[in-house]
This record gives structure tokens, C-alpha cells and sequence, in this order.
């Protein structure tokens, strides 16, 4: 077989349900030059047998077994086999376009500064979907440059891990996938980040993500708000914090004292709370004094936008700029 331009990188584990499927949409793809790497992590279903046929009849499926030993060790697992320069993540539930191969590895191959490129996705089926995933998925479908992404990179995972392509030198360079409390693929969104790696999406849907109550995003403990909050401040701790023992909270509802709770537990105080409700404003929260938005003095300290109110980070991010802050120096939008 010659080598292929594009391994696609597959951790599954008892995918006996929907696997035929995924598999068939991977076989239907116009850009024809990858492999299949497929790292079965102790299955006891149907799984192995779909994957043995699967590779008696196309000898671009390899199948790496493991003996069941977790998501991030399946991904390092095979992304250490993988044999091309890009890496096109799936997983044994979802759809990929015929043409998602195709053109994301163009946008790559037109853009060398770009080390992932991310596409628009649509999650089925719809009337399992609630309104929470349907404002998710219209965020991060609007997050169109690399900008866009960057600016949002603190609010929430800006990509759909099985929808992406990425550059497989890029993801070693900062280490490869890595075994934490929190998402493994939000951390290694934030390294990337954090070294400079480029971001891209094409706005085009080329991935359909399965919604399903047993998904691991809705099961494990790494994907619960709590995890991604301490994800989102060891990476802080790393830039926007770096060296910082109080910020601003701009918010004093549930989801600010969360993030207050969050960032207590890394060694910061809150110094100061913003919020517009008047019968907040004057108190003492938590030993720190809550302020209207109009009266933040300019020398406040670094500052997380925790407003919580669906829709309101926009005229959240208005307020800051009439007010003199700027964002990525002076604030940071989190929720």
C-alpha cells in the first residue's frame, strides 16, 4: 500500500451499533489516499468482527487491539502508528461528509501555517438535542477564524474532537494527547493554543456528531462544568494568570461563584465582584466587595468575564470597551 497523505485516527470501545455506519461513511470519502487507525480498547461486543471485515476487504483499515486501558492511551496509541502527516480524528459513532477528507487536507495543503483545521458540524438526531446543544453547536459553528477561536478559546471547547484534521507533528510538539481531570481534547486545544498552532474551520458541515445519553461527554467525570472550569484555570495560570494571587469576577451569580470556588482551589482570591444586579451591588461576597459595572476602577487587576446569562457575552464585551479594558490584556471571557 503506498502511504497515505491522511491516517484517520479511531479510539472505539463496543461500537457494534453504530460502527458499520461510521465505517461507511469513511469508505465513501472522495479523497481516497488514507488509513484507518483503528485502536480497539477492549471491546467484548460485536466490535472486532466488524473491524476484522472491515479489513479483510479494504487493507487501508488497521487494527491496533489494546487491552482496555482508556480514551488517552487509545489516542496515543495510535497516534504513534499513524503513518501520514495529518491525522483526521473520528470516532465509531459519527458521520463524516464524502467530501470532509477532501477539504480540510486542501485547506492544510493551501495553508502551512495552519497545524488544525476544524468544519462546521450539525448534531443528530434533533429532538434529542436540547437548547444548550443547539446554542453550542451555533458558537462554535460561527467561530469562522482563527481569531474567532482564540478570543473564545476559554468559553468552551471551540472544536468537535472527531471532526478535526491536524498537522500530527503539531500535536507531538506539545506533547500529544495528555491524562488529566479534565477533557482530553480541551487540554490539548489550549497547549496548541498556547505555542502559537494556528487555527481553522471550514463553514461548510462536513461532520455528524451522534447525540446519545451514554456519549462520554455525558458520562465521565473529565467533561463536567466543574472539570472544564479547573481546565480553564491551569491554562490560565500558565498566561492570562500567570503569577496572580487575585482577580476580578464579573458576575456574581451561580456560574461566578462557581469560578470563585475554581479559582480558590488554584491559591487566587477574588479581589473584586462586577455585576449590574442593584441589590448586589455595595455588599460583601465572599470577602470582596461588589461594584456596578460604571465604577470598576481601571486598575482593578486582570478580570474573568463570568456572566452567565446566555447571549450576554456580547454586550458584556461592548461594556469592557467603552469602559477602557482590553480583552486577552485586561480581561478574559470564560463563560
Amino acid at each position: 500500500m503506498d502511504a497515505p497523505r491522511v491516517s484517520i485516527l479511531m479510539p472505539i470501545r463496543n461500537e457494534e451499533r453504530y460502527l458499520p455506519f461510521a465505517l461507511a461513511s469513511l469508505f465513501r470519502q472522495t479523497f481516497s489516499a488514507w488509513e484507518l487507525v483503528v485502536v480497539d480498547d477492549g471491546s467484548t461486543d460485536a466490535t472486532p468482527s466488524i473491524l476484522a471485515e472491515a479489513a479483510h476487504c479494504d487493507r487501508r483499515v488497521r487494527v491496533v487491539p489494546s487491552p482496555g486501558r482508556g480514551l488517552v492511551a487509545a489516542l496515543n496509541t495510535g497516534l504513534a502508528v499513524c503513518r501520514a502527516p495529518l491525522v483526521a480524528r473520528m470516532d465509531g459513532d459519527d458521520i463524516s461528509h464524502p467530501r470532509r477528507l477532501e477539504l480540510q487536507t486542501a485547506l492544510l495543503d493551501a495553508e502551512p501555517s495552519v497545524g488544525l483545521v476544524a468544519c462546521a458540524f450539525h448534531s443528530f438526531p434533533r429532538h434529542h438535542l436540547g437548547s444548550g446543544m443547539l446554542a453550542y453547536e451555533a458558537w462554535q459553528n460561527a467561530l469562522a477564524s482563527h481569531e474567532s477561536i482564540i478570543r473564545d478559546i476559554f468559553v468552551e471547547s471551540p472544536f468537535v474532537h472527531p471532526s478535526v484534521v491536524f498537522r500530527r507533528d503539531a500535536v507531538l510538539s506539545v506533547g500529544g494527547y495528555r491524562l488529566a481531570e479534565w477533557a482530553e481534547d480541551y487540554d490539548l486545544w489550549l497547549r496548541m493554543a498556547a505555542a502559537g498552532i494556528r487555527f481553522a474551520r471550514l463553514p461548510r458541515t462536513l461532520f455528524f456528531w451522534r447525540e446519545r445519553p451514554e456519549r462520554a461527554t455525558r458520562t465521565l467525570p473529565q467533561y463536567t462544568a466543574n472539570a472544564f472550569r479547573a481546565c480553564k484555570v491551569h491554562h490560565l495560570q500558565k498566561g492570562f494568570l500567570k503569577g496572580a494571587k487575585e482577580a476580578v469576577l464579573a458576575g456574581a451569580g451561580l456560574e461566578g461563584r462557581a469560578w470563585r470556588h475554581a479559582l480558590e482551589l488554584a491559591g487566587i482570591a477574588v479581589s473584586l465582584w462586577v455585576d449590574v444586579d442593584r441589590r448586589k451591588i455595595g455588599r460583601i461576597l465572599h470577602g470582596a466587595p461588589v461594584v456596578g459595572a460604571d465604577n470598576v476602577p481601571a486598575e482593578a487587576g486582570k478580570m474573568l468575564i463570568t456572566v452567565g446569562t446566555r447571549g450576554a457575552r456580547d454586550g458584556v464585551r461592548q461594556w469592557a470597551a467603552r469602559a477602557g479594558f482590553m480583552e486577552g490584556a485586561d480581561f478574559i471571557c470564560v463563560t
